[in-house]
């Protein structure tokens, strides 16, 4: 039996009220972006120069053309889920679970990752971290069932925790890329291309740099059904994430490459905060790996928050197991919380006598590409809807659709060709891990509606 495919236009009702207004909505966009990745950012971009600068404006606009995908398919399709509802309307219940069962591996695993990151932070103010694996894996683990506790509770006071911490982690950056252009040495950005690689190369290796720094650009249309006039917010809320996020990225990079010499950030492990110390004192540099430490929670927050709404839209579709559709008295996927979590203390538990730096690195690795097929689906599914919907080819709409749908396509394909061919192996073997899963769930569905 074939389950009903949606329609663009009928939002699954919900038992409880929305949680989500515009400015939770968009503190979970910007929060789920700007998490550990931009504090180490400028280290790795120092061996490229200024010509990082371009490849932030490439990344800047690949994330721009995917809030627009995101934003046109979350006003036909206001229903949670994201991507994973969009791509099952576009292709399918099969393209759908791909998506969701990618989608879903992406977070738990980007948690871990997180949550490894958070640990590495506290190390500036808990230096037996770095020593200790058990001590390091059990902070990490705690972290994580602390945040999954908050988001069972409810999803108005995940999000207030995730607008709190939003502020508390731009302060800092926001700081460093303001008052940081004080004391700005333009010698540093010559040669404009360090890395003595040809132009281009150049710019596609800053281009997969800053990718993960933009992953989370989905984030408010996943809890759609949580989020107030979902069709006005989910939208707004993209746009300005994105803006805001590409804002602080950029001058960030840009006056921390200004403040410290070239050869210095090469060497450095915490660049905005040593750029802090170079300017302010020593005291800065603890205010600025503070503002890291509560970034990467406000991040795993806003993760864990997703976590429960992929498995919990794809379960009421039918193609996700029924049990991950049950909801706690506080109206929150309790179980599809509790099995990601329990997914992402087996992930840290298996990688636990690791160094903190080769745990992340290697965690890191498995989320890529699962990350990036949703985007890659979603960025078709946009035209695939007006197909449905019966639109001309050579309509405006269509036309508009094609040329933001079609260059969004492209970018996501040139970041899954530039992330690797060990991500791409292991990002194909997770998903193909997925299709037992979805014939036995078919193969259950079919045999409940025999009997």
């Amino acid at each position: 039996m074939t389950t009903p495919q949606p329609t663009p236009h009928s939002p699954v009702p919900t038992p409880h009220p929305h949680s989500l207004g515009l400015w939770t909505s968009t503190a979970l966009v910007v929060g789920n972006m700007i998490g550990s990745g931009i504090f180490l950012l400028p280290a790795s971009l120092a061996l490229y120069g200024g010509i990082s600068v371009v490849g932030w404006l490439v990344s800047t606009t690949g994330a721009v053309l995917l809030a627009l995908v995101f934003s046109r398919l979350s006003r036909a399709m206001p229903r949670s889920g994201g991507p994973y509802a969009y791509t099952r309307y576009a292709f399918g219940d099969f393209a759908g679970f791909l998506v969701a069962w990618g989608y879903w591996i992406s977070i738990w695993v980007s948690i871990a990752a997180i949550a490894v990151a958070f640990v590495s932070y506290l190390t500036v103010f808990w230096p037996a971290l770095a020593d200790r694996a058990v001590l390091a894996a059990t902070v990490a683990l705690s972290t994580i069932w602390m945040l999954t506790w908050v988001n069972i509770l409810g999803v108005r006071q995940a999000g207030v925790l995730q607008l709190v911490t939003t502020v508390l982690k731009l302060l800092p950056l926001v700081v460093i890329a303001t008052i940081g252009f004080a004391f700005f040495n333009p010698d540093h950005f010559t040669p404009f291309n360090r890395s003595g690689e040809p132009t281009i190369s150049a710019i596609t290796a800053t281009v997969a740099l800053t990718l993960w720094a933009f992953l989370g650009v989905e984030s408010a249309t996943v809890p759609a059904d949580e989020v107030e006039d979902a069709q006005r917010t989910i939208p707004r809320a993209t746009i300005l994430g994105v803006i805001l996020a590409a804002t602080v990225y950029i001058l960030g990079t840009v006056a921390v490459m200004g403040i410290l010499s070239p050869s210095s950030l090469l060497t450095s492990t915490a660049p905005f905060a040593d750029a802090a110390s170079t300017v302010w004192g020593r005291w800065a540099g603890y205010a600025v790996g503070a503002g890291a430490v509560v970034s990467c929670f406000g991040a795993l927050n806003g993760w864990i928050l997703l976590q429960g709404q992929v498995p919990l839209a794809a379960a009421r579709d039918g193609i996700f197991p029924t049990s991950l559709s049950r909801l706690s008295k506080y109206g929150t996927p309790t179980t599809a919380l509790v099995a990601s979590s329990v997914l992402a203390t087996m992930l840290i538990s298996m990688n636990y006598t690791k160094g903190l730096v080769e745990q992340f690195t290697f965690i890191i690795l498995l989320a890529t590409l699962v990350t990036l097929v949703p985007y890659i689906f979603s960025s078709m599914a946009t035209l695939m809807s007006l197909v449905k919907e019966g639109q001309r080819p050579t309509g405006r709409v269509a036309i508009k659709a094609w040329l933001v749908g079609g260059l969004a396509f492209l970018y996501s394909l040139w970041a899954v060709a530039g992330s690797g061919r060990d991500t791409v192996y292991w990002g194909f073997l997770l998903l193909m891990a997925g299709v037992p899963v979805y014939v036995w769930i078919t193969w259950r569905r079919n045999a409940a509606r025999h009997d």
